[in-house]
């Protein structure tokens, strides 16, 4: 990933001492201790998201100039958790699970599938379907670049947490994701090739500078959820709701597309989605998340819990985004450049 620019004090200190051979880095933890304090909102807040996107991006494909023994360095690891208890906390005030009866994988699936099918929250693929500007356009690609240009990643750090029918659905759903051993198949070089045909920067990490907090939190919760054993539950959840609420938006976003004149080498990424994803809502919501509370019942509180938290966290950014875009403004933090 390229290498961001700080957005306050902690994720000044994080990056200045990336730039260094690994070493200890006592005073990140206590940065991590200050930002949490003086934070309203840990959700959105740019530099605890910024810290958190940089220090998961370490365990991914790492960050432009930093040395790989950076990544399990004690005093970033400490100073990560002491985010991540925010983190998570905050999402859990704001995400209640409501008890359920369900038991079998039935059951799961169709109480995610009443999760999903009764949020409420601002639908932006209608938006770009019918009102959207072209400029909108290439900001709504912006702000999905910081996931999609590593889609499916952060779900695939679930796969050795699971066994028998749960990690079955999941290696065929993360096939399919991955192209099938298809190079240039692989989902993320798909929505690379959208960027480029729209004449954006397709390099990992291009637009992590212009996106707001509240967009980056959608890919750190999946990387916090991932990254934890205990939460692998949340993770499973989150990709249910995901998979989910897919099929139908992604054939508005290419709707969309076509209605500014854009053609199938820019909508093809989202057509490609909507048969796909329409397949891929039945294996997680059955085999997937039902085959996992099927052998582990203890874990169904927090596959709720993951699944109501994407469309809470995702909601809020894309909430945001409207938002901007009703009052006439950009949702971005400065304007980006269109490739040549």
């Amino acid at each position: 990933m390229r290498r961001p620019t700080p957005r306050g004090p902690l994720s000044t200190a994080l990056l200045e001492a990336l730039r260094q051979e690994p070493g200890p880095v006592p005073r990140l933890v206590e940065e991590a201790e200050r930002a949490v304090g003086r934070t309203h909102d840990v959700v959105a807040d740019d530099d605890i998201q910024l810290s958190l996107l940089v220090m998961y991006e370490l365990h991914y494909r790492g960050v432009d100039g930093v040395d790989d023994g950076w990544e399990w360095q004690p005093d970033v690891i400490r100073a990560r958790g002491v985010l991540e208890v925010a983190f998570e906390a905050a999402i859990r005030e704001r995400v209640p699970v409501e008890p359920t009866d369900a038991r079998t994988a039935e059951e799961v699936a169709q109480e995610l599938f009443r999760i999903t099918s009764e949020d409420d929250g601002p639908s932006v693929s209608r938006y770009l379907a019918r009102r959207a500007t072209d400029e909108q356009l290439h900001e709504f690609l912006v702000h999905r670049s910081i996931y999609h240009l590593k889609e499916a990643d952060p779900h695939s750090w679930a796969l050795p947490r699971l066994t028998g029918r749960a990690k079955s659905a999941l290696v065929e759903i993360q096939s399919d994701e991955y192209g099938g051993g298809r190079p240039g198949h692989i989902h993320s070089e798909l929505f690379a090739a959208t960027l480029r045909a729209m004449g954006l920067d397709d390099a990992d990490g291009a637009y992590v500078d212009v996106v707001p907090g509240a967009t980056l939190a959608g890919t750190t919760m999946m990387s916090m959820f991932g990254l934890h054993r205990r939460l692998r539950g949340a993770i499973v959840g989150h990709l249910a709701a995901f998979e989910m609420t897919s099929s139908v938006p992604c054939g508005q976003y290419a709707q969309g597309f076509r209605r500014l004149g854009h053609g199938d080498d820019a909508a093809f990424y989202f057509d490609e989605h909507v048969e796909a994803d329409a397949v891929h809502e039945q294996i997680a919501g059955r085999d997937l998340a039902g085959g996992l509370v099927e052998s582990e019942p203890h874990v169904l509180a927090d596959v709720l819990w993951g699944a109501r938290a994407y469309l809470v966290v995702d909601g809020a950014a894309g909430a945001a985004m409207l938002a901007a875009w009703e009052r006439g403004e950009s949702s971005l933090r400065h304007p980006v450049r269109l490739a040549a």
